[in-house]
Parts: C-alpha cells; sequence; structure tokens
C-alpha cells in the first residue's frame, strides 16, 4: 500500500536494526484517514470469506481491526491483554510473547463471543515473530471458530513471523512488508495489497 509505505517514510524512526516506530500515525498517535483507508483495503481483499468477525490484540491493533470490521459490516472483538472481573466463565487465553515490548501475555476473549460458525479476520499492527496472530489463532480454534485470514499493517519480514503463520494455513496479507533497515533508512518489499 503505496500511502502507508509513504507515511512510514515520511514520520516512521528505525530504532536499532529491528525496531520501527509508528507512533505518529499508528500505535500512539492514530490517522484515523489512513487508517480507514487501511480497513477498505482489508476489506476489499477478503470480501468474498465470509467474514464474520475482526478480531485483533489490545492496544495498536484496534483502529485498523475497527475500521476493517466497518468496511466489512461485522463486530471487531480485541483480545484482553489484562483480566477484569467482569469476565468470569468460559474465558478463552492464550500466552502470547511481544517482540517490542520483550514480555510473555495471557490474552484473552470472553468464551461467548465466538462460535463455531465464525470466519474471522485476525488485524494487527505489526507481523514480528507472528506470537500474536498465532495466540489469536489459537483462541480462534479453542472457539471452534475459523481463522480465514491474518491482515498485518506492518510486516518485518525479515523475521520469521509470516512463514509461521502460513505453516498454520492461514493466508497472511500485509500492506506494507519491510525488507530491512539499513543505517535508519526503510527499504520495502513489494506488499500484498
Amino acid at each position: 500500500m503505496r500511502l502507508l509505505e509513504e507515511r512510514i517514510l515520511a514520520d516512521g524512526t528505525v530504532l536499532g536494526e529491528t525496531i520501527l516506530k509508528v507512533d505518529q500515525f499508528l500505535t500512539h498517535q492514530v490517522d484515523y484517514r489512513l487508517m480507514k483507508e487501511i480497513g477498505r483495503v482489508f476489506a476489499d481483499q477478503y470480501a468474498d470469506l465470509g467474514i464474520t468477525k475482526v478480531v485483533t490484540i489490545e492496544a495498536s491493533g484496534i483502529a485498523p481491526a475497527v475500521y476493517t470490521a466497518e468496511a466489512l459490516e461485522v463486530p471487531m472483538i480485541f483480545a484482553k491483554k489484562h483480566k477484569n472481573i467482569t469476565m468470569t466463565e468460559g474465558i478463552l487465553t492464550a500466552e502470547v510473547y511481544s517482540f517490542t515490548k520483550q514480555v510473555t501475555s495471557t490474552v484473552s476473549i470472553a468464551g461467548g463471543l465466538l462460535s463455531k460458525e465464525d470466519r474471522v479476520l485476525i488485524i494487527d499492527d505489526f507481523l514480528a515473530n507472528g506470537q500474536a496472530a498465532k495466540g489469536l489463532i489459537d483462541i480462534i480454534h479453542q472457539a471452534g471458530a475459523k481463522a480465514v485470514g491474518i491482515g498485518i499493517v506492518i510486516e518485518k519480514s525479515f523475521q520469521a513471523g509470516r512463514q509461521l503463520l502460513e505453516d498454520l494455513g492461514v493466508e497472511v496479507t500485509s500492506l506494507a512488508r519491510i525488507k530491512h533497515f539499513d543505517n535508519g533508512i526503510v527499504s520495502f518489499l513489494e506488499a500484498d495489497a
């Protein structure tokens, strides 16, 4: 997605050899116009798959996920990183390691929100090692639902996440695919959409 790549080049900051800071438009401050376009692109990509729910993990995946859900006209669910007192029965959980934060979290979705009839599109802000999406696939399977696709805003293609998810049999669509960082400069591969 050329618009996203241009925004990464204009407002993204490379930190070291593996981190891209995009807090000007995605991970802290949200550019709703860009997110709306991202949602439209994901919806167009998966329009024929009978998506019934969009799922993400809090927090930075919420903006692109909600706009994708809006474009598909389906509900959006976000997995919580912290259990609250209202989640008491049938909780679906998975352990997820965050590459950026270097911590493992238990993420959860209330059991009644997904069913075996659901065809789920996972949306996330970044794909690095694939652990967040893998955890969501696990939760979706616990509910008896089917993960039919994964939409990634920014993929770090130099890491192993895509291969992990494709090996699980789920189609991955990334709107920006980073080949590498070279002296603070982002190089892209061809995006999927």
